[in-house]
């Protein structure tokens, strides 16, 4: 029973020593009790962190633990299979340079053989890159002073070979490519840019170059994003960055247009507002996000690869739970079918598709043991309507595995460089990554769409004939 102060203050010294030596006790229990829930909070974690892997939850490939491989296991046999036609690198037709390997005396009897026509001869090539040395072009711009007017007259300087300039776009494309695609970092740029090309460059000459590529890949970039948004259907993910010391977050959003790269400081819905303005769309891809599923679509498609890893977690924490196993087969048949459709009838493919929402169906209403396998049957009676839908729409995948690898290389640049230190160097990626993931979209060079958009060409003018 708790005593009031009024109470306490009027008890006995003795009945006070008696009750702080029980409080003290009970204390003492109380630390002791904390103390081993502490203990089994942690093993729980630990446990926890031991049975997530790539195959049952989000985390990636690389920070699953290997197994060892066990001692006697017989080693496959390496090379081609039996059969297997044999490869050889093509020929190019027009080479640079050929040197005749001629028969000057016979290796028997020694005769001169050095006039006699060769009946046939064998072509082999190497291949080799030429010592890269940087070429200098200089501009003398003329001044004169009008005799009559006395006025200051200058030369008129080319395009391309502007007052301002003083990298080619052959050059500040190949750092932009480095620093976007390679991840390497500004001290590893300074490196190979000396030692692969020859060109000393500092810094703060790569910050400046990728500055002025990030200027003028913003406004190519959102006219990728007006394109983008137009299509009927869309697919979009979202990962973290570090910006300036702060959470950031890179979106992307793709189309049968291209690939749009945006970076906010919010995971919100409000990015998707921006974005997609007053449109709406056909369909939407994403996975379970709530903003994501706030997205102005018509219909959703839930990527069914998040879900089979959810399932297989269930699996593996919950073996006798069959509903998991069933329900993660279902999904499989269903890809499985989509994947099959050229090759069925409609008719056959309209049947299997109602076995299969009849099947999804019942399994929705079983009764499961586990809470993790309630809390999955519950998101999909909340999200039934957006599981299934690509089996509706042929050209709607059923994951969101494109929109997933157009972030991989930004989760590599952030681990490698540790994030951003400006705003203006996470907006410049993300319209750079833009201009380079939407030129692979297409099939286009990459490195070529980087080299259009610095600038005006340089090289022509080493053949130019004006003095």
């Amino acid at each position: 029973m708790l005593l009031t102060p009024e109470q306490v203050d009027q008890l006995p010294i003795e009945d006070l020593r008696s009750l702080v030596k029980r409080l003290l006790e009970d204390v003492e229990l109380l630390h002791q009790r904390v103390a081993a829930l502490e203990a089994e909070n942690e093993h729980l974690k630990q446990q926890l962190n031991k049975s997530a892997n790539s195959g049952n939850s989000s985390q990636p490939p690389s920070r699953d633990q290997k197994p060892n491989q066990p001692a006697n296991q017989p080693k496959k046999k390496r090379g081609a299979p039996f059969g297997h036609q044999k490869y050889s690198r093509p020929l190019v037709e027009d080479p640079d340079r050929v040197i005749h390997a001629r028969v000057s005396e016979c290796d028997n009897c020694l005769a001169d053989l050095s006039k006699v026509t060769p009946e046939d001869f064998e072509r082999r090539q190497i291949i080799e890159l030429p010592e890269v040395k940087p070429v200098v072009i200089e501009t003398r711009q003329h001044r004169i002073i009008c005799p009559h007017c006395l006025k200051p007259n200058r030369g008129q300087l080319p395009e391309g070979l502007e007052a301002n300039r003083y990298f080619g776009p052959q050059l500040e494309a190949t750092v932009v490519f480095y620093k976007q695609i390679q991840h390497l970092s500004y001290e590893r740029l300074v490196e190979t840019m000396r030692n692969l090309h020859g060109v000393e460059l500092s810094e703060g000459a790569i910050a400046q170059i990728l500055q002025r590529a990030g200027e003028k890949a913003h406004p190519v970039a959102e006219e990728i994003r007006a394109e983008v948004i137009k299509g009927s259907v869309i697919k979009s993910d979202e990962t973290s960055a570090r910006v300036k010391a702060r959470n950031w977050w890179q979106w992307v959003f793709i189309s049968d247009a291209g690939v749009s790269h945006t970076m906010v400081p919010t995971r919100s819905k409000a990015e998707i507002k921006t974005v997609m303005g007053s449109l709406c769309v056909e369909v939407w891809v994403c996975d379970c996000l709530g903003s994501q599923l706030s997205a102005p679509a018509k219909v959703f498609q839930l990527c069914l690869a998040h879900q089979i890893r959810d399932l297989q977690r269930v699996i593996e924490k919950h073996p006798p739970e069959e509903w998991a196993t069933t329900l993660q087969g279902l999904f499989r048949d269903a890809i499985h079918l989509r994947n099959r459709f050229e090759e069925m009838t409609l008719a056959g493919f309209q049947r299997r598709v109602t076995e299969i929402e009849n099947q999804l169906d019942c399994l929705l209403e079983q009764t499961v043991e586990s809470q993790e396998a309630r809390r999955l049957q519950n998101r999909y009676r909340t999200h039934r309507e957006k599981l299934l839908t690509f089996l509706s729409y042929p050209e709607v995948p059923p994951t969101n595995n494109e929109s997933e690898q157009a972030l991989r290389g930004s989760v590599v640049h952030r681990k490698v460089t540790n994030g951003f230190r400006s705003e203006w160097g996470a907006k410049a990626y993300a319209a750079l990554q833009t201009i380079i993931a939407t030129a692979k979209h297409r099939g286009e060079d990459t490195f070529q769409a980087l080299v259009n958009l610095i600038g005006a060409p340089v090289l022509p003018f080493l053949n130019s004939s004006s003095p």
